[in-house]
């Protein structure tokens, strides 16, 4: 099914991508009430990671941020897959964001914006949220950034 908001993915040249498999014990998401809470989403592409390592370090911050939006594509995948179709988003709620910093990184929210601006683009409005961007020591598989929201949706 595609409508409004996966037509504005395709003008931005962006598509869905298949939801990242969980890689232990948990779901990609989860609906309660008319709220969907991700998992954190790493910015896996074609099953790998693109980039691993510290950002400061291995990874730069534009680098990072490039892929929190690919983190942020996850997500909304994630969000299709229990909530049946992205035009039922009435709003994205929270974003919190996930750096893997080197120890004088301070720059995590520069990267998250990354997620951050590619809701706004594809969702408008909807895609305006509250956030956190965390720096941390390490993230799974090595990976620079993760990425999780809690997203409200209309009436089915």
């Amino acid at each position: 099914m595609s409508g409004a908001v996966e037509s504005r993915l395709a003008e931005l040249g962006l598509s869905l991508p298949e939801v990242v498999p969980p890689l232990a014990s948990y779901q990609p998401a989860v609906v309660s009430g008319r709220y969907v809470f991700t998992s954190g989403q790493l910015p896996m592409v074609d099953g790998k990671l693109p980039v691993t390592g510290k950002v400061g370090a291995e990874v730069t911050a534009e680098e990072a941020k490039e892929l929190a939006r690919t983190c942020a594509l996850n997500a909304l995948a994630a969000v299709k897959s229990v909530a049946g179709d992205l035009d039922r988003v009435a709003r994205v709620v929270k974003v919190v964001g996930f750096v893997a910093s080197a120890a004088d990184f301070t720059g995590q929210p520069a990267v998250v914006n990354g997620a951050s601006e590619l809701l706004s683009e594809v969702l408008g409005d909807k895609g305006v949220h509250a956030r956190s961007a965390v720096g941390v020591a390490v993230l799974p598989l090595d990976a620079p950034v993760e990425v999780e929201m809690q997203v409200e949706l209309t009436e089915a």
